[in-house]
C-alpha cells in the first residue's frame, strides 16, 4: 500500500506534508448532491484543486456532505483552497443545475469541519472515506 505520510512536498521555501480531511454540507444539510450533481462535483474540486496546487487524496460525495481528503501548501492554506472549491462550485452547479436555485439561497453552509491528518494512519481515514457510500 502507498504511504502517503512519508511522501513531501517542497514550495520554493517549504518542505511539506499537509493533508487534511474536509467536510462541508449544503445549506440546511439538503440531500441535493444527486442526480449527476455528484459527478459534476467532483469534476469541478479536481479542476480547482489542479488550479491551486492541491492534490486530492480521497473525495466522495454523499447526497448531504462532501468528504474530501486533500494536500494543499501550507503557504496557500486550507482555508482559501476550501473557500474555493465552495465559491466556485456552488456558482457553476446553481448555474448548470436551475433546480438547485429552488430548493436552497445557497448551495452550502458557511461553515465546515477540517482535521489535519497525523493522529489516524492515512490508511485508516482513507478507508473510512471511502466506504461512507456504503454506511
Amino acid at each position: 500500500m502507498y504511504n502517503y505520510l512519508m511522501e513531501y512536498k517542497s514550495n520554493k521555501n517549504i518542505i511539506f506534508s499537509c493533508k487534511y480531511h474536509v467536510v462541508w454540507c449544503p445549506k440546511y444539510r439538503r440531500k441535493v448532491l444527486i442526480e449527476g450533481v455528484d459527478e459534476r462535483l467532483k469534476e469541478l474540486i479536481k479542476d480547482i484543486a489542479v488550479k491551486y496546487q492541491a492534490e486530492i487524496i480521497e473525495l466522495e460525495i454523499m447526497p448531504d456532505h462532501v468528504h474530501l481528503l486533500v494536500e494543499v501548501d501550507p503557504h496557500y492554506g486550507i482555508h482559501r483552497l476550501i473557500r474555493q472549491i465552495k465559491g466556485q462550485t456552488s456558482r457553476i452547479l446553481r448555474q448548470e443545475y436551475p433546480w438547485l436555485r429552488s430548493r436552497i439561497p445557497t448551495l452550502w453552509t458557511n461553515s465546515y469541519f477540517v482535521s489535519t491528518v497525523g493522529g489516524a494512519p492515512l490508511a485508516q481515514i482513507k478507508q473510512y472515506i471511502e466506504q461512507q457510500k456504503h454506511v
